[in-house]
């Protein structure tokens, strides 16, 4: 069984022009490897992000998860689900809101808009506000929509998933909804991965639960939840394992994200 650090050491034998990795514990930092202060774009790993600034407009008061946003019908707890009806990129309605599992990056950007109105300022300024700056997360940002426009550290990242172990801006019951499904037993395609039946979800954040395939690891928990991106970017925390793991690459996903991710992923829960 190799060690955690070569286990996190593996994502340098990617087939990717640069790579970082880091895996964390609730106390914090465990491993790491690579260009963990290369600047890397997250695309729809921004949506947990974004998705935890939701959750702090939500203790303030600012928003309320059945307040309606969205389509008619729908509510800030169908968007941040990806529930609402709206299609992934154009804005169309396809389906009335909690019928279906409608990966939505339309979907996240009206959420971001329901909360900038609401709180009175961008959505970017917000979310540097509300979970950024007090997370100590200097060298991210978010340039354009909050569905994938993020741009992030390793390093930074990893504070993000410390936090998500071991919450210290929302309430522990707060950030237990997130990642508990919403609207259960609704189907819908995972991208990259096809149709899953279900396609579990909580708010915001991807449920491992049974999926297969999928790009986590087949040791991975039922309760593993987190998000991967276009851009060859995944987050997951284990609750099980009191474990997370950030990767950031600059290579879009594909085939080869397929094949190494799933054992990769096995091999940092093994060494834990």
């Amino acid at each position: 069984m190799p060690d955690l650090r070569t286990a996190v050491g593996a994502v340098l034998d990617w087939p990717v022009g640069h790579a970082a990795a880091a895996v964390v514990g609730p106390s914090g930092v465990l491993a790491t490897a690579g260009e963990t202060e290369r600047e890397f774009a997250l695309a729809s790993v921004t949506k947990p992000l974004a998705a935890y600034a939701v959750l702090v407009a939500v203790e303030e008061g600012a928003v309320e998860w059945d307040m309606p946003a969205g389509p008619e019908g729908s509510t800030v707890r169908h968007l941040a689900a990806h529930t609402s009806g709206l299609s992934f990129s154009d804005g169309v309605q396809q389906a009335k809101p909690g019928t279906r599992r409608i990966y939505s990056n339309v979907g996240f950007e009206v959420l971001g808009e329901t909360v900038a109105e609401a709180a009175g300022m961008p959505f970017d300024r917000y979310l540097h506000e509300a979970v950024l700056a007090p997370l100590g997360m200097a060298d991210t940002r978010l340039d354009g929509s909050p569905a994938a426009g993020g741009v992030s550290t390793a390093s930074d990242m990893a504070r993000f998933a410390t936090e998500l172990l071991s919450p210290t801006l929302v309430h522990r019951k707060t950030l237990g909804e997130a990642t508990t499904v919403a609207f259960p037993g609704l189907d819908g395609i995972l991208p990259g991965y096809g149709r899953q039946k279900p396609n579990d979800w909580g708010l915001g954040f991807e449920i491992r639960d049974g999926k297969s395939p999928h790009w986590t690891g087949a040791n991975s928990s039922p309760r593993t939840f987190g998000h991967f991106g276009q851009s060859g970017t995944f987050l997951w925390v284990d609750p099980d394992a009191q474990a997370a793991c950030v990767v950031l690459t600059d290579r879009n996903f594909s085939r080869w994200a397929v094949e190494a991710w799933p054992p990769y992923t096995d091999g940092v829960l093994a060494a834990l």
